[in-house]
């Protein structure tokens, strides 16, 4: 069957699945389902699984309805996405040029590629450590007797060759597209079936409380002013600093609560989904199988695999200090050594911690002074601190494997790790081609779109360079860019699913379009507050000047230009009509 074929294949069966409904619809949907999972491969990255890490170790099991309500927000705008495009079969971005205003197209375009490129960095980084750190640490580790530099070049190498040759699948007609499909669904089933493996296990070894657990999906406001009730008796031991670690705290948890909400659906997912779906040959009957193919391939493989890392993370670490700083001793007496990575974010809230006290007296110590300074502070800032510190992916397994042993909690959990990695990857470089094909208004197939895909083929660097003060100028700048952009894309489809110019006779009407605009507007602002919120809480220099000025110059740069655009066209519109 021939790619001009398989849609109105799809059309016949999908119409006969919806006269018999029930199981026979659901089962036809899942068959055909595709770029909704493309969607749960992208999400499922390394953010996701920092957010919910942190998640656990901050309030336990207690944010785990933040996940569910800002990926749930998330759907709903990709829906209405999916509406727009399968109701006209427009390419989006020559749409918005058209029918919304050239500015956003073009502000939307220039995000996702700067996103795609800078966000596939820390993919091989994530990658490259799950391989030498828990897969093959014999073969490619530090164990292997080969230089570091060797290690990460042959598991980069092989990250970008295995993306590419998935890549290639993708264009050549119908088949390789089902090919790529599945490939992405086996990866997705294996991040969500790695991570519930390690919960499965801690369970039957009785080290979780599913009531507990369970009561952490009932949203609570609270967290926004107050910590978790799990820190109280180690903040009353802080005595007059108690405040001051309490603010730092809920800060934190505001912080991961807030940049749930804007980064659940990045920007660039709202260019891949209706891209994929026209690449389908997708069109007006496919709306329903849209929606079904987002429940099923995004919002359950990603509540089900972030939920898994809370509730690990929460049950290893929260409010429980990280081993080797509190002079911990093993049963032979000997000291404990605090896991590497952690002592400098350890030292870092130490030193926060007396610059509060002491001000600006404290940083014109030499560091042998801080280091006595630190040393000599109360147990219980030191247990605060070490309760504290952003433990990441590699400590929990090594944490798990004291519970679940070595098997479950570096061999799956790398594995885990592993498919998140190389998933995004593998669909940032599919969007990548896309953006770039739609910016030199060619069509995205064939080698143009195959070779634009390796661009963010550049990530294969991110082993090399994402460390220290390299992830900070990379990722906060575009991290920032992107997030205050996806309101702008969200408002820009809502425009679009109001626009009886561009929607026609598919304009939902009547009681349809007032639910569409309700769950449309909710969305909204949950995604424009988020993204205000990551905005203003940057205060890192760039050229000498906080992030948060330089992005807010830049939304009322856009703003403004589309405003003055949308005048302008406006106007000759108002012209030729006189």
């Amino acid at each position: 069957m021939s790619a001009n074929q398989l849609p109105d294949a799809e059309k016949q069966a999908l119409r006969a699945a919806r006269e018999q409904g029930g199981l026979t619809k659901a089962l036809t949907y899942l068959k055909f389902s595709g770029p909704g999972w493309l969607q749960g491969a992208i999400t499922l990255g390394g953010g996701s699984l920092t957010g919910a890490l942190y998640l656990g170790v901050l309030a336990g099991y207690q944010l785990l309805w933040v996940q569910l309500l800002a990926m749930g927000m998330g759907v709903i705008m990709l829906s209405a996405i999916a509406y727009v495009t399968l109701s006209t079969g427009k390419r989006p971005f020559q749409a918005i040029k058209d029918h919304i205003n050239p500015v956003l197209a073009w502000s939307w375009a220039i995000a996702t590629l700067m996103a795609n490129i800078v966000w596939c960095l820390p993919q091989f980084s994530l990658g490259v450590a799950a391989v030498r750190q828990n897969l093959l640490p014999g073969l490619l580790g530090a164990e292997a007797g080969i230089s570091d530099t060797s290690g990460k070049l042959i598991v980069s190498i092989a990250l970008l060759v295995i993306a590419t040759v998935i890549i290639w699948f993708y264009d050549s007609g119908g088949r390789g597209i089902k090919i790529f499909e599945a490939l992405l669904k086996g990866m997705v089933a294996v991040v969500v079936i790695s991570f519930f493996g390690v919960v499965a296990v801690m369970t039957f070894q009785g080290g979780l409380n599913w009531g507990e657990v369970l009561s952490g999906f009932i949203p609570n406001l609270g967290y926004f002013n107050h910590p978790a009730p799990s820190f109280d008796g180690v903040l009353a031991a802080t005595g007059p600093f108690q405040d001051y670690w309490s603010k730092l705290i809920v800060a934190d948890q505001r912080d991961v609560m807030i940049t749930a909400a804007a980064t659940a659906v990045g920007i660039n997912m709202t260019f891949l989904l209706p891209y994929s779906m026209l690449a389908r040959g997708w069109g007006k009957e496919f709306r329903g199988l849209a929606t079904f193919d987002l429940s099923t391939g995004l919002l359950i493989p990603y509540l089900l695999a972030t939920s898994c890392v809370v509730i690990a993370a929460a049950s290893q670490f929260h409010a429980q200090p990280a081993t080797g700083f509190l002079g911990e001793r093993t049963e032979q007496g000997e000291l404990i050594q605090p896991a590497g990575n952690l002592v400098g974010g350890f030292n870092g809230l130490l030193d926060a911690r007396l610059a509060h006290e002491r001000g600006a007296a404290y940083s014109a110590l030499s560091p042998e002074e801080k280091a006595a300074a630190r040393a000599a502070l109360p147990e219980s800032d030191r247990r605060v601190a070490a309760m504290l510190v952003k433990r990441d992916a590699f400590n929990l397994a090594d944490s798990l494997s004291r519970l679940t042993g070595r098997t479950w909690s570096h061999i799956v959990f790398g594995i885990g790790v592993l498919g998140m990695a190389l998933s995004t990857i593998i669909i940032l470089m599919l969007i990548s081609g896309f953006t770039v094909c739609e910016m030199l208004g060619i069509p995205p197939t064939g080698n143009p779109r195959r070779f634009a895909c390796l661009i963010s083929g550049v990530g294969i660097l991110g082993p090399f360079i994402w460390t220290g003060k390299s992830q900070f100028w990379l990722a906060v700048p575009t991290s920032v860019f992107g997030f205050m952009l996806l309101p702008i894309a969200f408002w820009t489809f809502f425009g679009m699913m109001n626009s009886k110019k561009l929607m026609g006779e598919d304009l939902p009407k009547g009681g349809k379009r007032i639910v569409w605009n309700t769950l449309m507007l909710v969305a909204l602002t949950y995604a424009t507050i988020g993204a205000a919120w990551n905005i203003w809480s940057r205060t890192q220099l760039m050229f000498g000047v906080q992030i948060r000025w330089i992005a807010i110059g830049v939304v009322a740069f856009i703003v403004i230009s589309a405003l003055i655009v949308h005048i302008r066209r406006r106007g000759r519109e108002l012209g030729q009509g006189g």
